[in-house]
């Protein structure tokens, strides 16, 4: 199932994408009908913490009421939200050996940029291979999971910023909580898949690393993260380490490239994160970077009113529109 939350009629909804992405089945509204207890259709969030049995019952709903027209609005004529508009925590890794190689590169240019040598900036070549911690074991960062947008919405250019960038990356939603969870067992806890444009602010960003504690302003502004269309729900996507990726600013493809370079699972970080710590519902892991998937490896940044579509195979298109707030 495609799984959406939505505003109509100045409500959030819980609703059900269907029709070839044209339709939404309001999911509280369609349980009333049938006298079903509705608690679990009351959020994204009560649905996950629902568990399967809930998760059976939207399908069982979809499948009685897609043709009822009281109850399903087009999606032209609703605003969708991120799935989860406050997700319980977002921990965004960085598993794509091509952006883990290039984005230090890219950051050295931006440096070089600033003193006017642009002959040094010319030289930076990415590295060989990338530090071998990244191969030992997930690395993360937790972002700010208040500041979460949807698609269509528009970014807010952070006014101390003079460097904008995009990064195209999908990730999962848990579904069950626990700790010290198998490998084997992760997939289990995947409840669905979104797209996630990780906005940052690169020159912010620059200055903020050399702290050696990790990314702050440089992402935390509001607006900041993105996710979406919708959820795509686990059993919809039976490999996710075989999917197309792609960028488009203003309709132009800046990049293309596969999920299949992951150095980690979705699997590998669950087991990782959860060792002696506690998972819970609600969070979301985000792949990190696509290699190329950004400008600061492409040398290419974001302007005023620029639109930035991601899109993942299976998934769909998170498309949003970059503002400058002193234009």
């Amino acid at each position: 199932m495609k799984l959406a939350t939505y505003r109509a009629g100045g409500a959030v909804r819980l609703g059900a994408v269907h029709d070839g992405d044209a339709r939404i089945l309001d999911l509280a509204a369609a349980a009333s009908r049938d006298g079903m207890p509705d608690a679990a259709f009351a959020s994204m969030l009560a649905l996950i913490d629902a568990g399967p049995s809930a998760l059976d019952s939207a399908r069982t709903l979809l499948a009685r009421h897609a043709g009822d027209g009281d109850l399903n609005s087009t999606l032209a004529s609703v605003k969708l939200l991120s799935p989860v508009p406050e997700p319980r925590q977002i921990r965004d890794f960085s598993v794509f050996p091509g952006h883990i190689r290039q984005a230090p590169a890219g950051m050295q240019r931006l440096l070089a940029r600033e003193r006017g040598d642009n002959a040094a900036a010319a030289a930076v070549m990415p590295a060989d291979d990338v530090p071998p911690v990244y191969r030992a074991q997930p690395i993360y960062y937790k972002a700010n999971r208040f500041s979460v947008i949807g698609t269509e919405d528009v970014v807010r250019w952070p006014r101390y910023s003079q460097v904008m960038d995009f990064e195209l990356e999908f990730g999962v939603f848990i579904g069950r909580g626990g700790a010290d969870i198998a490998r084997s067992a992760a997939r289990q806890h995947i409840f669905g898949f979104a797209i996630f444009n990780d906005f940052s602010a690169r020159d912010a960003q620059f200055v903020e690393m050399q702290g050696m504690l990790g990314p702050c302003k440089g992402k935390d502004f509001d607006t900041g993260n993105a996710i979406g269309p919708w959820l795509v729900t686990a059993d919809e996507i039976a490999d996710p380490y075989a999917l197309a990726m792609s960028v488009r600013v203003n309709g132009e493809t800046w990049a293309s490239g596969s999920s299949a370079d992951m150095l980690h699972g979705f699997e590998d970080m669950i087991a990782f994160v959860s060792r002696d710590e506690t998972l819970h519902a609600g969070e979301f892991f985000g792949s990190g970077t696509m290699g190329n998937g950004c400008g600061l490896e492409l040398d290419r940044f974001l302007k005023h009113g620029d639109v930035v579509e991601l899109e993942v195979e299976r998934i769909g298109v998170l498309r949003n529109t970059v503002v400058r707030q002193d234009a």
